[in-house]
């Protein structure tokens, strides 16, 4: 199977289930602790995409200075508790990984 058919396949699946909530709206009435829990499934996904990426090093937790990915992130997330500000988040952590690379190296 080529690349092109799985990301195809992939895509029409994705844009499936999400017109699948669109259409639903109005015809199916969701439990009420679905309807409670739903807001929380950007935070977790996000954080389980990310948290890895922080901590683990070739599958290995590393949890020192000299982790410039984790060092960033300490970063972002204080910016982000600080200023609420996706803009000064982004360049921030970008920023901190960036010299917080070279500086190691």
């Amino acid at each position: 199977m080529s690349v092109w058919l799985v990301m195809v396949v992939c895509g029409l699946l994705t844009f499936g289930l999400r017109l699948s909530f669109i259409v639903a709206e109005g015809r199916v009435r969701f439990p009420r602790w679905f309807r409670v829990l739903l807001p929380f499934v950007p935070v977790a996904t996000l954080t389980a995409l990310i948290v890895p990426e922080l901590l683990l090093a070739n599958g290995a937790l590393w949890l020192s200075w000299q982790n410039a990915r984790l060092m960033a992130g300490i970063i972002a997330i204080t910016i982000a508790a600080l200023t609420r500000s996706v803009l000064w988040t982004l360049v921030g952590g970008f920023a901190t990984l960036a010299l917080w690379s070279s500086v190691i190296r």
